[in-house]
């Protein structure tokens, strides 16, 4: 079957569609709408567009304000020409188009990143605090914290000494840990810390082995 196609046929030769998702059909209902001089018949052309447009996006209607979004669409599609009754205000442009403010980067500078802004947060709670039985709780719980993360960062040994060296740093020599506390030894962390997926791969192999005797 030989069907000529003409230079108009090419979407490269169209006008630039608005907004593609919707379509060319939806393009062309809008400047049809544009076209009707009756206000009352315009209103119920565009009635029928958000139908269609709303059938075209089923996915989206359990979204909040959809309608709201199907007008604010059907208005930028006539590039804001569109004069009609809307249960919305209209869309300015400026609003539209206004670019989303650049986010500024933290200020806040951490001295040590292995362990990170959740410590220097504890450390600064653990500083305020009146009650001293608490207050040493806390300190010993964030110095076990602190040496399970840097392990976890490091994943090499590390002296308790330099992790209450580090505490005293970070708390401008205002914590301590009570002479008679004692980490955990790095072993242990280091076993808390190691993946469990080895284990499972090495058990499916054993099953494959035996599976494959059998």
């Amino acid at each position: 079957m030989n069907q000529e196609i003409t230079e108009k046929d090419y979407n490269s030769r169209r006008p630039l569609m608005v907004i593609p998702e919707y379509g060319r059909n939806i393009q062309k209902m809008v400047e049809f709408a544009l076209s009707v001089e009756d206000r009352e018949e315009r209103n119920t052309v565009a009635q029928a567009i958000i139908t269609v447009m709303g059938n075209l996006n089923q996915h989206l209607r359990d979204v909040p304000d959809f309608k709201h979004k199907l007008w604010d669409h059907l208005y930028i599609i006539s590039n804001y020409q569109l004069d009609v009754d809307s249960p919305y205000p209209k869309p300015l442009p400026e609003v539209i188009n206004e670019k989303p403010k650049p986010l500024g980067y933290p200020k806040h500078r951490i001295k040590f990143k292995h362990y990170g802004h959740i410590v220097e947060a504890l450390i600064n709670k653990a500083i305020e605090m009146e009650d001293d039985k608490e207050k040493q709780a806390l300190t010993q719980e964030i110095a076990a914290m602190m040496k399970r993360s840097y392990l976890l960062w490091n994943k090499e040994s590390v002296d308790d000494e330099q992790i209450i060296k580090d505490l005293k740093i970070l708390s401008d020599g205002k914590l301590d840990v009570s002479a008679d506390f004692e980490f955990d030894s790095t072993n242990q962390i280091l076993a808390k810390n190691k993946p469990k997926t080895s284990s499972s791969n090495n058990n499916n192999r054993r099953r494959k082995k035996r599976s494959k005797r059998r």
